[in-house]
Formats: C-alpha cells, structure tokens, sequence
C-alpha cells in the first residue's frame, strides 16, 4: 500500500490512483516505460490547468538542463541570479507597463498572500487604517490560510475556520444582477474601509467556471480606483492565454495593481509564482528603516532551474506562433461544446477562449455532487484525464493538442450525458 497523501482525494472510497510514468504533448501515460505498452490519456484538463504548450517542451526540458549543470539553487535575500534577473526583464516586457516590481514565491496561493501582505503593507506605511479584504463570491485563490480566508467559504475549508480571517464579499455577478454587484462593490469599498479587492477576472475556475463579461470587471475595477482600493488580480489560472489573451484583464482594458501568476508561467514544466506590483506599492514598504521591509520569503524563492524554465516559456510565447495556436484551439472547442447545446441534460454551456464548460443534469450539490466520482470514473475508463467539478464538466487542454483528441473528449461527454 502506498504511503503517498494525495491532495482533493478521498482514500477511504479506494479509488484507483494511477501510476504515470511519463508524458508528452497533451498526453499522458501509465503502465509501461517510453518504448511501449500502456495506456495513452488525453489531458483534457493540462493536469490541472498548468501545461500550456504540452508536456515536456523540448525548450523548456533543456533550459532546465542546462541550468542545472550551472546553477539548482542559491538564497535569494540580498542575493540575485541571471535566470531570476532575465525573466524579471522579460515580464516587465509582456506585462502591462505600470506593474513594475517582480516578487517571487512558489505556488499560486503563494502568489495571493504576497498580494494580501503586500496591499495590507502598503496601507499601514501610509499610516491609514485599511485591513478589509473585499472577495467576489464563489471565488478560489488556493489553500493556504491567507488564500482560504479570501475564498469561497464552505465544504473546502469548514474545519478551519477559527483560522481565517473576515472579509467582505461581494455578490458574483450573475447575468441580469450586474448592477447588483457593482452597487455593492462600491458601498463595500466606503464602507468597510477597504484595503484591496480580489477577483478572478471573467472566469472563476474552482467555484464552477462561472463567467462574466469584461465589462463587468472593468466596471469593478473603476469603481476601485475611484474609492482608492487596490485592486489584486488573480490570474494564477486566467493567465497565459487561457481565456484568449495572455491575460484575461486585457479583455476588460484593465490593469490591477498587484498581479499575481503562476501556473503556465513556466508552461507547467516546474513550481513558480510570481506577484508584480506596481511602483505605488513598491514605494510603500522602500525606506531605510529596516522593520518597513516587505517580510515574505521562502527558501525556494526564485529557484534558478524553476526561473529558466519561465525564461524558455517567455521564448515560446515570443518565437513561436502561441496565439494562433489559442485562438485556433478556442474556435475548435467553441464548435464542438456547441454541438452539445440541445442534449436534454446539458445546460450552462460557455466558452471562453481555451475554456469550454457545461453542466450535466440539473443543480446537485456543487463540487461534491453525487454524480462528480461517476463523471470522473466514466472518463478515466476511456482514457481521459477530465476532472469535474461536480456536475460541471469542463474542457482546459494544452494548446498543442490535436483534432483526434478533441474528438475523443468530446465523443465521451456526450456519452455521459447519454449513460449516467
């Protein structure tokens, strides 16, 4: 028996796990080594959102080679390296202008407490009394304590809440309530003194890829700025073209100020996070008084192989044809999910950009709906790696993968809907 733990996973219902052996392109595979046998799965879902251009990228693999051979890893307080320094560079070229400052960490949760530490660092320097998170409801930012807290309250982090901190949430904007939300985001902001707000922009992944026009967040972004309440955007999954464009906020024509990335930052190869700020933010905690420096570190911050391996990602999306590849991919999806329209027990269907979604049958009880393990079994029996949320089944695959394979996924969601 292993003694593995795995994460979302309940051991107790002996479930199969799987043993992977090794990956390429929008494949994955089990059973056997690279010279044959086995079986071949389509992942449907970049194992988690996170491969963007497909398994083990021939420029990515050697980047990480080769920096190895230099370079694994050094303490990155008061010291610096090439890897780091260069993918700072190449950032600050593809990402808005006015997010200036580059911090790393880890992990897409990570990446949101540093956001946190930084908006509530930036108002204690201007001596204001700012603590208020401002959340939008069913939103996930990760699993940490700081990340829970601006999360959807609920099943994913009942036992911990004497943990968490309060915050003020704001009504998702469900189409036909906009103007609810935007009314409430903007007496939030006076009155509970807000210090920053938060949001997924355009499409909330966990809590059910629920989606909503840029306008709306442009609108909520307005609202911010006019109140003075820093605006964090969470493109930790948005990010990377997933909806479109590198990020889903270019949609919207908004720039937050303070960004948090990860995910296919290093097109899924290795664990990296980033958090860039703008230079407002960065002035605040700049001083010669040390007890006013930001104190978030940990001891893999800026690993160098985890840093080339983003530096051969910025190269992909620079030298190779990336954005056709999305937009060829979402009008793919668009035409296939759209054949599933009028099945009698698919509603909810929505698009975005590489996302595709759908509910099966009707309501459920969210992410631990009965039917999600039988969705779940059901596709890992043909070969596919799709993991629902619940009753909402969704497509996210890798940019590269290929006509047959989206057949194939395709193909078993309408079974699905048809056998269970």
């Amino acid at each position: 028996m292993s003694a593995v733990w795995h994460p979302f996973t309940q051991h107790g219902l002996g479930e199969p796990i799987p043993l992977v052996t090794h990956a390429e392109g929008a494949a994955i595979f089990t059973g056997a080594d690279k010279v044959g046998g086995g079986r071949r799965i389509v992942d449907a879902i970049s194992s988690w959102w996170v491969t963007t251009h497909g398994h083990r990228h021939p420029r990515i693999v050697a980047a990480m080679r080769e920096q190895a051979e230099r370079l694994d890893q050094i303490i990155f307080a008061g010291w610096t390296h090439e890897p780091a320094e260069e993918l700072a560079r190449g950032l600050r070229a593809i990402m808005p202008e006015q997010l200036t400052r580059v911090f790393y960490s880890d992990s897409g949760s990570t990446a949101v407490e540093v956001a946190l530490k930084m908006a509530l660092g930036y108002w204690q320097a201007r001596g204001e009394a700012r603590h208020r998170i401002l959340v939008l409801e069913h939103g996930y930012h990760g699993d940490t304590i700081g990340a829970m807290s601006v999360g959807q309250r609920g099943v994913f982090n009942r036992a911990y809440a004497p943990l968490l901190f309060d915050v003020a949430t704001i009504p998702f904007p469900a189409a036909g309530h906009e103007q609810a939300t935007l009314e409430a985001l903007a007496r939030a902001c006076v009155d509970q003194h807000a210090a920053a707000f938060i949001v997924e922009p355009l499409v909330l992944g966990a809590g059910g890829m629920l989606t909503y026009p840029p306008a709306v967040l442009a609108a909520m972004r307005a609202i911010c700025a006019d109140a003075g309440v820093l605006f964090i955007s969470d493109e930790v999954m948005t990010g990377w073209g997933r909806t479109g464009t590198l990020l889903a906020g270019e949609q919207a024509g908004i720039v937050p100020d303070i960004l948090c990335l990860s995910k296919g930052l290093t097109g899924g190869a290795v664990p990296l996070a980033v958090t860039m700020a703008s230079e407002a933010v960065w002035d605040a905690h700049f001083d010669a008084d040390r007890t006013r420096m930001f104190f978030h570190s940990s001891s893999y911050t800026a690993n160098p192989l985890a840093c080339a391996a983003a530096v051969a990602n910025l190269a992909i999306w620079r030298d190779e044809p990336v954005r056709e590849r999305i937009a060829t991919l979402a009008t793919r999806q668009a035409v296939r999910v759209a054949a599933l329209v009028d099945h009698p027990r698919v509603t909810g269907v929505r698009t975005l950009g590489t996302i595709a979604a759908l509910e099966i049958g009707g309501g459920g009880d969210g992410y631990l709906a009965a039917l999600g393990p039988r969705l779940l079994a059901f596709f890992r029996e043909r070969d596919l790696l799709l993991r629902p949320l619940g009753n909402t089944v969704y497509v996210m695959p890798p940019y590269c993968i290929g006509e047959d394979d989206l057949d194939r996924v395709y193909a078993a969601i309408g079974e699905a809907c048809d056998a269970l």
